[in-house]
């Protein structure tokens, strides 16, 4: 649980796209296009809807005319050149124009519990015109461009869980469909790249109709959905304790399950090999303009060719994955470490994929604080579980250099540096390490018999952290064990964490406050759900050309 592995994690089995798309595919998902409304200037609105066994969701696009000057990834931006929201059902005409009214403007607008997301998306504007004019003119877009940027539109925004008049998470969270973590937003993101992929051969079409020619199929699947994250994200994950635990836990529990694997069989090997192969290939298309995540890359270039290496060299005639493992522990980069974890996992799905339905998990039940409890067990608890605390010396000012505060401009998480810059008295209860020494101190001129509930009568100011220190025993995986307001914490750490459990791939920090990702690239579409598998598309399969290589 520290910065720099979470950091380095990536896409796997259990990321939340690849189990809304296993779970559509199995449960057979019916998705149509109902209405489609788009002029020729590429304004206009459209609904697609995708149907399961117990209920269907409409995602409602509508597509603007932004000038140039206005498109922006920042949040506090107030045009975009499509926006979105996820309706709960069939929306009617009705529902559209009031969505038509309000959508558009995003938080300025004002949208119901019928919606459960609200998006939006600017164009990645030199391919999306090289893709509109190469259609038009009857032929396959430059797939080396399409490959150096993976997206026509990029969303800069993907709010749920009752963000500006959506649906609270708690009046869904029982549907099967939308158990899991993230599901509507997931359905949200994967039914914007089949707009913007018609929104491309519209346009292609409305401007050529005698010569314009659709992409075809394999060249389509190569387009993802890009993001722009920045901080807003970062602070998730110490606001959510015990959901962070279920996700880092079923993780582990699924590399612990392989690990114990005794004797794979020919056809689990084959199918490790064969993604092994893919992955090195795609890390050879993955690239960054940011100092250190170039360097996580080559790192990584390296590291498979290490892995290659001792793969020919012949894998133990028993429980060959842990030898595998604890071998990269000693050999490996972090980067090269945790993507063997994710590899380790794909030939698995009948032995992992069931811990996804341990990834959700009920905060509530977590949240009161055990005030009977005796001071002597909650040093206990702290002896056991903080002793990591300990590594850290916040007598050193760059231990506490950094805090958390919200903008008022920008209604945004953002860190300012304590000692040159003002409103360190706004700072958000982020600092779990340092509130965690605090608390040790304070529990010093503490009797052990005590009850807990005395002591937070006289220092209320430690209501946060007793909570999350009593969360320890039950919940390992809880917290970052590291300094968040050290001079050298990375939050593009705490982003890559996050959006990595989301399936998201190309990880391209553009700072160390932001990144811009990929999401579903390789993915079949809604149409193809139905005759492609629903789970091969993490690492593209290799082309001949690529395999002779």
């Amino acid at each position: 649980m520290k910065l720099a592995r979470i950091g380095a994690f990536h896409q796997s089995r259990l990321s939340f796209m690849r189990q809304l798309l296993r779970r559509m595919k199995r449960e057979n998902w019916v998705f149509e296009r109902p209405a489609w409304t788009i002029e020729s200037t590429g304004v206009g609105r459209a609904v697609y809807t995708a149907t399961g066994p117990a209920r269907c969701y409409s995602l409602v696009a509508f597509a603007h005319d932004l000038d140039p000057s206005m498109r922006s990834d920042r949040v506090i931006a107030t045009a975009w050149d499509a926006t979105f929201t996820l309706f709960d059902g069939v929306p009617t005409e009705a529902d559209l124009d009031r969505l038509e009214a309000n959508v558009p403007k995003q938080e300025a607008g004002r949208i119901s519990s019928q919606e459960l997301c609200l998006a939006r998306a600017n164009r990645s504007v030199r391919l999306f015109d090289h893709v509109v004019e190469a259609l038009a003119e009857g032929r396959q877009p430059d797939m080396n461009f399409v490959e150096e940027v993976g997206y026509l539109m990029r969303t800069t925004a993907v709010y749920g869980s009752g963000k500006f008049g959506a649906s609270d998470r708690d009046r869904v969270a029982e549907r099967e469909e939308l158990s899991a973590p993230f599901q509507a937003e997931m359905l949200t993101v994967f039914l914007i790249r089949a707009f913007t992929l018609d929104l491309v051969e519209h346009l292609a079409r409305t401007r050529a109709p005698q010569s314009a020619v659709a992409i075809e199929p394999h060249n389509r699947r190569r387009f993802g959905v890009g993001n722009s994250t920045g901080l807003g994200m970062a602070p998730f994950l110490m606001n959510h304790p015990v959901l962070l635990n279920n996700w880092v836990m079923a993780r582990e529990t699924a590399l612990q399950r392989v690990r114990s694997v005794r004797v794979p069989t020919p056809d689990e090997i084959d199918v490790f090999r064969d993604f092994v192969e893919r992955a090195a290939n795609d890390a050879g298309h993955w690239h960054s303009g940011h100092e250190l995540q170039v360097k996580r890359i080559k790192q990584l270039r390296q590291d498979f060719v290490l892995l290659r290496d001792k793969i020919a060299e012949g894998l133990a005639a028993e429980y060959p994955w842990d030898a595998l493992y604890r071998w990269s522990e000693s050999t490996l980069s972090l980067e090269g470490q945790e993507q063997l974890v994710s590899l380790l996992l794909e030939p698995y799905g009948a032995l992992v994929d069931e811990l996804g339905d341990t990834m959700r998990a009920d905060e509530q039940s977590a949240f009161p604080i055990h005030g009977e409890m005796k001071i002597a067990a909650l040093r206990d608890i702290l002896d056991t579980h903080g002793q990591w605390v300990s590594e850290i010396d916040f007598a050193e000012e760059r231990n506490r250099a950094l805090f958390w505060y919200v903008s008022e401009e920008k209604l945004e998480p953002r860190i300012g540096q304590r000692f040159t810059e003002p409103g360190q008295e706004l700072e958000q209860p982020l600092a779990v390490a340092r509130d965690v020494y605090l608390l040790q101190e304070a529990l010093k001129s503490a009797g052990g018999n005590e009850t807990v509930a005395a002591f937070l009568l006289r220092h209320p100011e430690h209501r946060h952290i007793v909570r999350r220190v009593q969360l320890a025993p039950q919940y390992p995986y809880a917290d970052i064990q590291d300094n968040l307001i050290g001079q050298e914490m990375l939050p593009i750490d705490l982003l890559r964490c996050k959006l990595s459990f989301f399936g998201a791939i190309r990880f391209d920090p553009r700072s160390d406050r932001w990144v811009r990702i990929n999401m579903y690239k390789n993915a079949p579409f809604p149409h193809e759900l139905d005759r492609h598998p629903a789970d091969d598309w993490s690492y593209p399969r290799l082309t001949q050309q690529e395999q002779k290589s």
